[in-house]
C-alpha cells in the first residue's frame, strides 16, 4: 500500500506553485475584465443562471481550442528552450484576437505576468520574452506567459492548461457576481460544473497543430464589440 501521508516534499511544493500561479486573484489585472460578459448581460444574452452557465462553457471551449492550443505548444517549446518558436506563437495568438479590448486584455495580463515572474522567480526564457515585449518585438500574450511560467517552474503542460481554463471560468463567474443577480453558491456550482470539461478539452487539443486554432463564438465576439462602444462600463473588456 502506498503511504500517501508521506508524499515527497517536492510534490507538495509543486501543488502550491500550481495554486499560486493558477490563482484567479494573481495580480495581473484579470479582475478588470469581464470577457464580454458585461455586454452580454446588458443586451440580455445572459440573464439567469442557465444562460450564464452556457456563456461560461462557450468561453472555456473557445479558450481551449484557441489559446489553449497555443499554450501547449509554447510549453513544449519552453521545455527545449526554443525562444524563437515562443515568439512566433505569441504573434500567432495576437493575430487571432479580433477585438481591440481582447487584445488589450491578453497583452496587459501577459506583460504583468512576465514582470511578476521576473520578480518572483526569474528564468532565462521568461527574461528573454519580457525583453522582447519591452523592445516591441513581440506582443506578449497571456497564454504564452502562462506556459512559460509553468514550464519555468517545472510544472507540466496539463497543469498549465488546467490553470488557463480555470482562469477563464473564474474571471467570468467573478464578474457575474458584480453584474447580475447571482449568489455565490450558484457561481461556484457553475465553476465546478464547467471545470469538469477541462480534461476532455485537453484531450481534444493535445495533438492539435497551431493551424488548428479556432475561436469561433460569434455571440461572444459581438458582445465584446458592443462593449467597446459602451458609454458606461464597469469593466475594461
Amino acid at each position: 500500500m502506498t503511504d500517501t501521508a508521506h508524499a515527497p516534499p517536492a510534490s507538495v511544493v509543486e501543488l502550491l506553485r500550481v495554486l499560486q500561479f493558477g490563482d484567479s486573484v494573481l495580480p495581473v489585472g484579470a479582475f478588470s475584465f469581464s470577457g464580454g460578459l458585461e455586454s452580454a448581460v446588458q443586451t440580455g444574452l445572459v440573464h439567469d443562471r442557465e444562460t450564464l452557465h452556457q456563456f461560461v462553457r462557450t468561453a472555456t471551449r473557445q479558450a481551449a481550442t484557441g489559446d489553449g492550443i497555443a499554450l501547449v505548444h509554447v510549453h513544449r517549446a519552453a521545455c527545449v528552450n526554443d525562444l524563437p518558436t515562443v515568439l512566433a506563437i505569441d504573434r500567432t495568438v495576437f493575430n487571432r484576437k479580433l477585438n481591440e479590448e481582447v487584445r488589450t486584455m491578453t497583452t496587459r495580463m501577459g506583460r504583468k505576468l512576465a514582470e511578476l515572474c521576473e520578480h518572483v522567480r526569474p528564468g532565462p526564457l521568461m527574461t528573454g520574452w519580457l525583453a522582447a515585449i519591452r523592445a516591441g518585438d513581440t506582443p506578449g500574450t497571456y497564454p504564452v506567459g502562462q506556459a512559460l511560467a509553468f514550464a519555468g517552474l517545472g510544472l507540466g503542460e496539463h497543469d498549465a492548461f488546467a490553470a488557463h481554463q480555470y482562469g477563464v471560468a473564474s474571471m467570468l463567474t467573478s464578474a457575474a457576481l458584480r453584474l447580475m443577480r447571482l449568489n455565490h453558491l450558484d457561481a461556484q456550482t457553475i465553476l465546478f460544473d464547467v471545470s469538469a470539461a477541462a480534461a476532455a478539452d485537453h484531450a481534444d487539443i493535445h495533438d492539435a497543430a497551431l493551424d488548428d486554432m479556432q475561436t469561433f463564438a460569434p455571440e461572444a465576439e459581438i458582445a465584446a464589440a458592443i462593449h467597446l462602444q459602451a458609454r458606461v462600463r464597469m469593466f475594461m473588456g
